[in-house]
């Protein structure tokens, strides 16, 4: 049998839920398919490409909004797909915050987001700037809720991790009035 790009993508993912993102190498990957490490640089040129695929897959199952949604309900559930997307895959929040922080592939999850801003009436730097901030929320608060659920499973916290969906939600609403009140839309 030979070894595909998309044999290579599914391996990782499994060995980022089963393992998490620190566990999540070329090495443990290669053992995994029964291949030598180099055998994996035919199908990915290094790590950084290989995270940024494994990124683009786990966030393909973030919901999109079309292009005559309502703004503002667009962002809310744009931002709870994006969490629930996130909290599917251990270290998920971790994976892609890394990968939009380093710039790895062509990674924009809030893509969707800027062109619905800016069908909505807003400038492109003030949609790109919501985007991102809308991003941003959503990613730092699933990052904090996934550590501390992971923390908790280990028992270095004796609580039980809280749910942050209704932080999140509120944090959404929030940035949704403030552009409605500064931008009129």
């Amino acid at each position: 049998m030979s070894l595909s790009r998309a044999d290579v993508l599914a391996k990782a993912v499994e060995i980022l839920d089963a393992y998490g993102l620190a566990d999540l190498t070329m090495r443990r990957l290669a053992t995994a398919l029964h291949v030598q490490p180099g055998a994996l640089y035919w199908h990915y040129a290094n790590k950084q490409e290989l995270l940024a695929a494994v990124t683009d897959r786990i966030l393909a199952g973030v919901c999109s909004p079309g292009p005559d949604d309502d703004w503002q309900q667009a962002l809310l559930n744009w931002s709870v797909s994006l969490r629930a997307t996130l909290l599917a895959h251990r270290d998920g929040a971790d994976l892609t915050s890394s990968a939009v922080a380093l710039s790895l592939g062509a990674l924009r999850p809030q893509e969707p987001l800027v062109r619905l801003l800016t069908a909505a009436g807003l400038g492109s730097a003030d949609a790109e700037a919501i985007g991102e901030t809308a991003l941003h929320l959503t990613l730092g608060l699933t990052l904090n809720e996934q550590s501390r659920a992971q923390a908790a499973a280990l028992g270095v916290i004796a609580a039980p991790a809280p749910d942050d969906r209704a932080r999140l939600e509120l944090g959404i609403d929030l940035l949704a009035r403030g552009v409605s009140a500064r931008f009129g839309i």
